[in-house]
């Protein structure tokens, strides 16, 4: 039996079996599941599940298993389950017990005090997350090349002109895939979401003067997008409401296109440029002024963001900020978060004595220096309590140093050494020290402060 049929069965096991799934989904690192009681779920057994490498208890189970593994466990719970990923099974009135029926209602409350913001960094995270592999790619194609360039290879050679080709795709077409993305999050059609797209970043835009000022592609970026999107699925609903069945498939895309067509130019593509426009320029005068404090607090405090899963809200911010300058100075200082958990992981294998949190800590240090902290915060940090401080901290010094240093990167979706390819302006040096530096401090805070032997008691 293959380690993730096992782990998979031991998942099933401690979740109260293959009937308490309603919902299936997944991330890079996380299985997330939607379940019908709660109630049946036994916490304790299922982090001892060899292979789980930390669960989260939110509105949905997300059960940390790592990259790679994550998509071979949910292909084999949706085997199980008979659930596509993303498919609700419903309840049938027969199996609604008065307990059930009681958790469905301490759901129901649960939804009702989810903050706004907190939601808001969920929708976005939704949207950006099925990106994240092609951005991953082209992130790292593009990177390579410019950095081959950097080398002396010519810019003007057929391969090169082809793996630049090759690296900037998608972020040439990102605001179509924002824009479909988008639309299905919120219910609506995706390609009309994908028009959406299109309109604010078509290069015919520059032929058309409204306020007295030619429009320009692009402007407002992927925040514009964002809402544009959003609005077609409003409109397309509302239409459809009124709209006889017979002629629906003409005129509720049509009237929707229209009007939120005319609505993008005349409102949106303004707003949202003077939003874009706000953040990139009030983040870049923050990052300018305030230095390495800046960099510290933002470094230091990353950590918190990444344990709810809502990090990947802040990928708008980065994309919009390549957008404008080519490079987004904010994702160098974050990825010292990681690099301050590797070094805490490494203080603490060298000081414990427990074979269970030395296999995680092996398990898990891989990819962490690759710049995916997720097995290291769920499986070791967070649930020791103080490493989770001390890595901040030492990512902290790593963030004041990127600051100083003034790396910034021309890609996304990519942080550790899987970033060095593409840091810009020859700064590969700088960002690599930024890290060594997020591991020492990670390491030494950690080995003198963070971690008694007694911590890892409850990890066996």
């Amino acid at each position: 039996m293959s380690k993730e049929r096992q782990l998979t069965e031991g998942i099933l096991q401690h979740i109260g079996g293959k009937d308490n799934i309603r919902r299936l989904t997944h991330c890079m690192t996380r299985v997330r599941l939607e379940l019908k009681n709660d109630e049946r779920v036994d916490l304790t057994a299922l982090k001892k599940v060899n292979g789980v490498m930390g669960v989260i208890d939110d509105d949905t189970l997300q059960i940390v298993v790592g990259p790679g593994t994550v998509n071979k466990v949910a292909a084999l719970l949706s085997a199980e389950t008979g659930l596509s990923l993303g498919e609700e099974a419903a309840l049938s009135p027969d199996e609604i017990t008065f307990r059930e029926k009681a958790e469905l209602d301490r759901m129901k409350r649960k939804e009702k005090n989810n903050t706004p913001f907190k939601n808001f960094l969920r929708r976005i995270a939704n949207i950006f997350i099925p990106l994240i592999p092609g951005l991953v790619a082209s992130g790292i194609i593009n990177g390579a090349a410019n950095f081959a360039v950097n080398a002396g290879a010519d810019k003007e050679s057929t391969l090169m002109q082809i793996l630049l080709l090759l690296g900037g795709g998608v972020f040439t077409y990102l605001g179509i895939l924002v824009g479909w993305n988008t639309a299905k999050e919120f219910g609506g059609t995706p390609v009309l979401g994908a028009i959406a797209g299109m309109f604010l970043f078509n290069p015919l835009l520059a032929n058309i003067t409204i306020y007295g000022e030619a429009l320009t592609p692009g402007r407002g970026g992927l925040f514009g997008v964002i809402f544009s999107a959003w609005l077609m699925t409003v409109v397309e609903k509302q239409v459809r409401k009124v709209m006889p069945n017979a002629v629906d498939i003409i005129f509720t895309p049509l009237i929707t296109v229209l009007v939120v067509g005319f609505v993008s130019l005349y409102a949106i593509q303004p707003v949202a440029g003077v939003l874009s426009d706000g953040i990139t320029i009030g983040l870049n005068s923050i990052l300018d002024f305030g230095g390495a404090i800046a960099g510290a607090l933002l470094a230091g405090f990353f950590l918190p963001l990444v344990m709810v899963g809502l990090h990947h809200g802040l990928t708008p911010i980065h994309l919009e900020l390549i957008n404008t300058y080519n490079e987004t100075a904010l994702l160098p200082i974050l990825a010292m978060a990681g690099a301050g958990q590797v070094g805490a992981a490494i203080a603490i294998y060298v000081k414990t004595k427990n074979k269970q949190l030395r296999n995680i800590i092996k398990g898990a240090l891989p990819v962490g220096f690759l710049g995916i902290g997720e097995p290291l915060l769920y499986g070791v940090t967070l649930p020791l309590g103080r490493p989770f401080i001390t890595a901040s901290l030492g990512a902290a010094i790593g963030g004041a140093f990127q600051a100083v240093m003034h790396t910034a990167s021309s890609g996304t979706g990519v942080s550790g050494l899987s970033l060095i390819p593409l840091i810009t302006n020859n700064n590969y040096l700088f960002y690599f020290l930024g890290l060594v530096i997020s591991y020492a401090f990670g390491f030494i805070f950690t080995y003198m402060f963070g971690f008694k032997e007694e911590m890892g008691e409850n990890i066996t």
